[in-house]
């Protein structure tokens, strides 16, 4: 039991290192990414107390080296996903019953093992598996989830504070009780933070999991079970299985006991998930809490005062870092007719830099870009880029080459569109391909009106302008277009503890990953009262 209120050490963000030349963490990660390249990983499940090999395997390669085999994983099957569901229920009680202090001190454990001894290795396993550049995995798999790991402390020890008023002769409480039941976490490839989130965020709360990842960033979620296991996360608190997702579906939604769904995928994926789960609902014994993010189509709107360098750099970063395939990536922009020859002599020289300078392999530290994460995503990228080439409503203006021989190379790609509903405008890519309309620069009302109707998705948007009535009426205009909005900056980059993440519309449930609002998805809250001395007649004073 408590014998204390205590205070966990107070938050702050993890600093980025930088990886300049003549660093230590250059000459560190450099090391490390070899020596893992090298090698190839027997990757098991981990079920309970059980590491578990089937000898079914799957292979882990290198996006920018698909003939590199750098990981085997035991693939599972319906039996498995059982046995780990099992094992979240076995472990529930003893989870749910250990003092608060003791989970917050394994995930500060967590954080600190992933800041100092385990920095190299999770940001090498996520160079190597997931194609990023050393920066874009420093702010990932380093930087984000340390912080999440940490200011989800410091969340969890504010819920756990905030307690209701006591009236004379009473005293009232307010327990935060974990979910009845097990929690299915479903994680993306494209942030190692976001897999490392979505199963210990619950598992803060007293909840215990059963933890599906993408198949493409399994290779980086077996270090991140390496890192739980030193922290101390006992057995069955977080079971980590590699199954196809309509074994695991099956398995997971029937269950009666099944008590949420942490999720961050596509948007059609999520939208069968939930009718499966309202499907069920009769059968569960609660109603399972669904939390999802799910992307976007996420837009940059230039007003005609803004400058056009800022607005050429927003649109580079924004749309090509980690070849595109943040859920916040810039994927639509508005330009103003009186700005875009000069903006897109901006954007043609920094694409033609990256093209020739900048991009390949992420080992090679010059880089910017490297390659998509499979070859579905090349497929789907090309696919576009020879749709656009041949539609007399488009240009492709910069990039548009492609190559999958060694890797899924993908060119940065800017399409120049006459159509503010052609397809690149409106649909998901998930790829380093931008489309541009150019609309007259004295119809900004007409231009806030096609961002804020053209897409389905409200995750990430951006206004870049000089003048402040112009931001302030796009702020009011697209308040319900972006769960994240920035004004004079790219639309991606969310800090921890500083914007809270999440969208609305066809982009998830907006529970803002990073804050104390998707901690409290993931208890019931209880209501005590005490009264302190009894009344011992029925009676109330007006009957007198």
């Amino acid at each position: 039991m408590a014998k204390g209120f205590f205070s966990v050490p107070t938050a702050v963000n993890e600093p980025i290192k930088s990886y300049a030349p003549g660093t230590p963490e250059r000459a560190e990660l450099a090391a490390k990414v070899a020596e893992m390249s090298s090698q190839k990983v027997d990757i098991p499940m981990y079920i309970g107390a059980q590491e578990v090999r089937t000898n079914n395997l799957g292979t882990c390669v290198s996006p920018h080296n698909h003939q590199n085999v750098v990981g085997e994983y035991h693939q599972g099957d319906k039996d498995h996903v059982t046995q780990a569901i099992n094992a979240a229920l076995g472990a529930r009680d003893a989870w749910a019953d250990l003092a608060w202090e003791h989970r917050a001190s394994i995930f500060l454990k967590a954080a600190d093992l992933l800041a100092g001894p385990y920095r190299a290795k999770i940001n090498a396993a996520t160079l190597i598996g997931q194609s990023k550049t050393a920066h874009q995995a420093e702010i990932d798999a380093a930087c984000e989830l340390i912080d999440f790991l940490r200011f989800n402390v410091q969340f969890m020890t504010e819920i756990y504070q905030d307690q209701p008023q006591s009236g004379p002769g009473m005293w009232n409480r307010l327990e935060y009780r974990p979910l009845e039941g097990f929690i299915f976490a479903l994680t993306p490839f494209n942030f190692t933070a976001i897999a490392g989130n979505l199963p210990t965020a619950p598992a803060m709360m007293g909840n215990t999991i059963v933890w599906k990842p993408s198949h493409d960033q399994i290779y980086s979620a077996n270090v991140l079970m390496e890192v739980f296991k030193e922290a101390g996360v006992p057995d069955g608190v977080i079971n980590l299985v590699y199954v196809d997702g309509p074994d695991a579906g099956d398995v997971i939604f029937n269950h009666k006991e099944f008590a949420g769904l942490h999720f961050t995928g596509s948007t059609g994926v999520f939208q069968h998930l939930w009718s499966t789960i309202g499907n069920n609902i009769a059968n569960y014994n609660s109603y399972p809490r669904i939390v999802g993010e799910t992307g976007g189509k996420d837009f940059i709107l230039a007003h005609k005062s803004a400058k056009a360098k800022e607005l050429a750099t927003g649109i580079v970063r924004g749309a090509f870092e980690f070849q595109g395939q943040k859920c916040s990536a810039a994927s639509r922009v508005y330009v103003p007719s009186n700005l875009w020859e000069e903006v897109k002599g901006y954007v043609q020289a920094d694409v033609e830099d990256i093209i020739k300078n900048h991009m390949g392999t992420p080992d090679d530290f010059k880089n910017f870009f490297t390659a998509v994460i499979n070859e579905r995503s090349f497929d789907k990228c090309a696919g576009y880029i020879d749709r656009a080439n041949e539609s007399a409503l488009c240009e492709i203006v910069a990039g548009g080459g492609y190559d999958k021989s060694t890797g899924y190379f993908v060119e940065p790609t800017v399409i120049l569109t006459k159509d503010p509903n052609y397809e690149s405008m409106v649909e998901e890519i998930f790829g380093p391909i931008v489309t541009i309309y150019v609309y007259d620069a004295e119809y900004f009302e007409e231009a806030m009106y096609l961002v804020d109707n053209t897409s389905t998705y409200a995750l990430t948007g951006a206004i870049f302008s000089q003048d402040r009535y112009a931001i302030e009426l796009a702020t009011k205009r697209l308040e319900n277009a972006a769960g994240n909005f920035y004004i004079n900056d790219k639309p991606t980059g969310a800090v921890v503890g500083q914007q809270p993440f999440g969208g609305s519309r066809a982009s998830g449930t907006n529970d803002k990953a990073g804050s104390a609002l998707n901690l409290l998805r993931w208890v019931a809250p209880r209501t005590l009262k005490e009264t302190f001395v009894s009344p011992t007649d029925y009676k109330y004073p007006f009957m007198g």
